[in-house]
C-alpha cells in the first residue's frame, strides 16, 4: 500500500535537518510525499539566497517532491523577541495559507517534525481536520521543559500557559512519536500513554551519499591530516555546553598535536571566537559551517567526535541527532552527557562517557583516545557502527515509519 503523507515543519531543505533525508527515502521507497515548511533561515537568522521573506511559493525538490513555503520573519540574531516572532510567523502564515495549498487533496498521515517550536504544530492540526488524515506529531524537543532549561520562559505562569498549549495540542494529535524512549514519560504528563510511541532519529548511512570533492579548505584538511583532531559539529548554542570543551581545551593545551575542531554555527559562535583569543587557544579550531555532504570527509580524518549537553534534567532525555551521525561515521565518541544519550553511547561500546558539563573527566577521556592505539579506536568505532545499523540506519527507520502509520491507521479505523 502506498502511503500519500504531508510533512509538515518549520525547518526544511536547505536547512539542515534529518526530515530531508526522512522525506528522500520515504519517496525511494514509493510513497508520494508533500512538505509544507516556511523560507529557509536557520541557523544564522537570514533568509537564504534565492528566497524572499514574503510571499507564498512552491517548488518541486529532489525526488518530485512538491514543497509549499509560507511567509516567515527570520530568526536574526536570536534573542527571546526575534524568536518568538519567528515562531509566529510560521503559525499564523500556516494556519493561513497552507489550506489554500492542500487544493482539496487528502493525505493518510500527516506528520509534524516536532522540533522547537512546537507550535509549528498548530496549522496541521487544521489540515487533519481539512484532510481527514492520521496527525502524527514526532517530538523532538520537551516542551515547556526545555524552555524552561534554557532559559527562554521563566516565568511560572507564562510556562504553565506553554504546557496548557502542549496538552491541547497532544490531544488533537492522533499519534505521538517520541525521538527517545525516556521522553515517554515526561510526555504523559500532556497526553494520554495510547497515543505515544517510540520512534528514534535515525541517519543516512554514508555509503548511500555520493562522495563530492572536497568541499574543505586545504587548511582544514592539511590539519585533519596532521593532527589529532577530535571534532564537535552542530549548533553552536547554549544547550550545547559549549563551556566544556572550552575548559576541556584548556587543560589539554600541553599536548601540542591534539586539536579540537569546532564546526559549526549559531548564536554562541561569537563567544566561542571570543574565548579563544582571550585564553590564547591554538588547540581550538573554528573553521565555520559547512554543507552537509562535506562532514562525511570531515568525519572521517577526525580520531573522535565530540558530543557535549548542558547539565540539566529536561536533556538528559535526549538522544542528540549528531550522536547517530557520529555512530555511522565509524568513529570513537567523545560525550559529556547524561542520561539517555549516555546509555546509548556506553551500550553500544562506541567511545567513552563523562557528565555533563564535566570538563575535568571529558579531558581526561580526549588524552585517553590520544594515548589510544588505531586498532583501539577502530573496536570502538565499529562498535559503534554496528549498534547505528541496528537501530538508527534510516532505510530500515522508514521502513518502520510506515508500519508505524500504517498499524495506527489501522487501530483508529477499528475503534
Amino acid at each position: 500500500m502506498t502511503l500519500k503523507i504531508a510533512i509538515v515543519t518549520q525547518y526544511f531543505y536547505p536547512e539542515h535537518f534529518i526530515i530531508n533525508d526522512i522525506v528522500r527515502e520515504l519517496v525511494r521507497q514509493g510513497h508520494a510525499v508533500e512538505v509544507f515548511t516556511g523560507k529557509p533561515n536557520y541557523p544564522d537568522g537570514i533568509i537564504y539566497d534565492g528566497y524572499s521573506a514574503k510571499g507564498c511559493t512552491s517548488e518541486i525538490w529532489e525526488e518530485g517532491v512538491k514543497v509549499h513555503r509560507v511567509p516567515m520573519r527570520p530568526r536574526l540574531t536570536g534573542g527571546a523577541k526575534n524568536l518568538v516572532l519567528n515562531y509566529l510567523s510560521f503559525l499564523f502564515n500556516g494556519l493561513i495559507f497552507f489550506p489554500a495549498s492542500l487544493k482539496k487533496q487528502s493525505f493518510d498521515a500527516i506528520i509534524v517534525f516536532g522540533v522547537s517550536p512546537i507550535t509549528a504544530a498548530v496549522p496541521a492540526i487544521l489540515m487533519k481536520f481539512l484532510t481527514r488524515a492520521h496527525l502524527f506529531v514526532w517530538v523532538q524537543d520537551l516542551w515547556p521543559e526545555s524552555l524552561k532549561a534554557t532559559g527562554f520562559i521563566k516565568n511560572s505562569m507564562m510556562l504553565r500557559i506553554v504546557g496548557l498549549l502542549v496538552k491541547g495540542i497532544y490531544a488533537f494529535a492522533d499519534t505521538i512519536l517520541v525521538q527517545s524512549k525516556a521522553f515517554v514519560t515526561p510526555v504523559m504528563k500532556y497526553a494520554t500513554a495510547d497515543k505515544i510511541v517510540y520512534y528514534p532519529n535515525s541517519y543516512l548511512k554514508p555509503s548511500f551519499v555520493e562522495a563530492p570533492e572536497s568541499e574543505l579548505p586545504s587548511e582544514l584538511i592539511d590539519l585533519l591530516n596532521r593532527d589529532f583532531c577530535v571534532v564537535f559539529a552542530g549548533n553552536l548554542g547554549h544547550a550545547q555546553s559549549l563551556d566544556t570543551l572550552i575548559d576541556a581545551a584548556i587543560r589539554l593545551k600541553y599536548l601540542s598535536d591534539l586539536k579540537i575542531v569546532i564546526v559549526g554555527s549559531g548564536s554562541r559562535l561569537c563567544w566561542l571566537q571570543d574565548q579563544k583569543k582571550q585564553l590564547n587557544l591554538d588547540n581550538v579550531i573554528l573553521p565555520g559551517r559547512f554543507p552537509a555532504s562535506a562532514m562525511g570527509e570531515i568525519f572521517e580524518k577526525s580520531k573522535g567526535l565530540l558530543v557535549t549537553l548542558t547539565r540539566d534534567e529536561i536533556f538528559s532525555y535526549t538522544v542528540p541527532s549528531k550522536v547517530q551521525a557520529y555512530m555511522a561515521a565509524g568513529r570513537p565518541l567523545l560525550a559529556a552527557l547524561d542520561g539517555e544519550g549516555a546509555r546509548v553511547i556506553e551500550e553500544s561500546g562506541a567511545g567513552l562517557c563523562s557528565h555533563a558539563e564535566d570538563a575535568a573527566s571529558l579531558a581526561q577521556n580526549i588524552e585517553v583516545l590520544y594515548n589510544s592505539s588505531p586498532e583501539e579506536r577502530k573496536v570502538m568505532g565499529e562498535a559503534g557502527f554496528r549498534y547505528f545499523s541496528e537501530h538508527f540506519e534510516m532505510q530500515g527507520q522508514c521502513q518502520r515509519l510506515v508500519e508505524i502509520i500504517k498499524k495506527r491507521i489501522a487501530d483508529q479505523e477499528t475503534h
